[in-house]
């Protein structure tokens, strides 16, 4: 059985899939596979180059992500070509993933990805599960642990789906806005109804 996780950034999603992890779940981040697919080598690289000149790259050859976050972000038009070449590699590479973990030996495995629902990557899941926070510890954790502006902050949350479209479209929710112990006894709830359901 696979689970979508998804939440808006700052959400604390990666955490909340660790808490399943340690309880033996599987997990594939697509923040991950989306790192992958641009790395040096990859077409997609190769495309976004092309179009943003060989200033989007780092002295290594890899990705200036700061940089392209800065220039998408700031234009619908680029986010959107951008998406158009990222977003069907990301999925294609993901479902490699989540295949390979279904026959694995967990009991049922987690897509984390912030655009679960944006990306249609829901349809890969049977569930989905939102990890949720109010949009002002968004704000204050996303500023505090990227470096990046408060327009930029707000610019990615406007590009996501908003704390109610997200509430609305989940199966579960965990509440991540309060104490680690608080979120990990809702992630043990919430793993042994999937155990059950996997098992069903």
């Amino acid at each position: 059985m696979i689970i979508g996780l998804t939440g808006g950034i700052g959400s604390g999603k990666s955490t909340v899939a660790r808490m399943f992890a340690e309880r033996g779940a599987a997990w594939v981040d697509a923040d991950d596979v989306a790192r992958e697919i641009v790395a040096p080598g990859e077409p997609a690289l190769a495309a976004i180059a092309e179009r943003h000149g060989s200033d989007i790259l780092k002295a290594d050859g890899s990705l200036d992500r700061a940089a392209l976050r800065a220039r998408v972000f700031a234009d619908p038009a680029e986010r959107e070509w951008l998406e158009g070449v990222t977003h069907p590699r990301v999925r294609e590479r993901l479902t490699a993933h989540l295949q390979r973990l279904a026959a694995g030996p967990a009991p049922y495995a987690l897509l984390v990805s912030p655009l679960l629902f944006e990306t249609g990557q829901d349809a890969l899941t049977e569930r989905c599960l939102v990890v949720d926070v109010p949009e002002a510890t968004q704000y204050a954790r996303t500023l505090a642990r990227d470096g990046v502006g408060r327009e930029q902050v707000e610019a990615i949350m406007a590009a996501q789906l908003s704390r109610r479209q997200r509430l609305s479209r989940g199966c579960d929710v965990v509440d991540n806005s309060r104490s680690h112990a608080f979120s990990a006894a809702q992630v043990g709830a919430l793993d042994a109804c999937y155990r059950l359901l996997a098992r069903r």
